[in-house]
């Protein structure tokens, strides 16, 4: 460890849900291959600011520590992305912190993440299947759809993808990319498929698909990769087909 290299980093911090916003330095001791949460848990261990100011320990969340959970989502230098995988010696400093603003702070860096999961419970992203008895095996489904299902899969519901998006807001209903994607992946599960009516006809409500305004932020920001708008186009088209079955009241069309 070097003795005269360190590490600033500027985080904004609110003690309650209803308190203002303020931020506070903190100068760390460099050392190789430190990530930000490696950073705020040395901040935890020893709590004192830039100032030589004892003070309170930095609340976040985090779990799995490998960009698997999506627990430990918040803005770094400006980019909402995962704070296990950014690594200090690739970030400018100061670095700074921050919470989500797509969702109301809890404390410092930890936000509460509910508005996805009541947006994932509206959609019904699940595949629907009784669980009181054996079903035995259910139906294969195609390599080719399988391939792209899985990229789709791969979603941790770490809310970036809706920090990012400049149409969720506190001011709209939009549920965003995020369980979006998740219609077009339960959708083409054969079991899922079971429920595919019923999700298209709640996102092509208030708050759904109308409400994207094509921004494409949600694609680039998605740590993941997930081809998020590439799934917001075919649920267009399969929406547009669910318009005409609805008013010629066939499943033929």
């Amino acid at each position: 460890m070097s003795e005269n290299k360190t590490v600033t980093f500027v985080i904004s911090r609110q003690d309650t849900p209803d308190s203002a916003p303020y931020e506070e330095t903190f100068v760390l001791d460099y050392r190789p291959n430190m990530n930000v949460i490696s950073a705020l848990m040395e901040i935890r261990r020893n709590p004192v600011n830039s100032k030589g100011e004892a003070t309170t320990p930095i609340a976040w969340d985090m779990n799995c520590l490998e960009e698997v959970c999506g627990a430990c989502s918040m803005v770094i230098n400006g980019r909402p992305r995962q704070s296990c995988s950014a690594l200090v010696d690739q970030l400018e400093q100061p670095i700074r912190l921050e919470p989500m603003r797509t969702f109301p702070v809890v404390r410092d860096l930890q936000v509460d993440r509910s508005r996805m999961f009541d947006s994932l419970k509206r959609v019904k992203a699940w595949v629907p299947i009784d669980g009181t008895y054996d079903l035995g095996p259910g139906p294969r489904m195609p390599e080719k759809k399988r391939q792209w299902a899985y990229e789709l899969s791969k979603c941790m519901t770490c809310g970036v993808c809706l920090e990012a998006c400049p149409n969720v807001n506190d001011k709209s209903d939009f549920i965003g990319p995020q369980p979006l994607s998740q219609v077009r992946l339960f959708n083409a599960h054969p079991t899922g498929a079971l429920n595919k009516g019923e999700r298209l006809e709640t996102i092509m409500g208030d708050g759904g698909l109308a409400n994207c305004g094509n921004s494409q932020n949600c694609v680039q920001s998605c740590p993941k990769g997930i081809p998020l708008t590439t799934s917001i186009a075919a649920l267009n088209r399969d929406t547009t087909l669910q318009a005409f079955k609805n008013f010629f009241g066939s499943d033929q069309v």
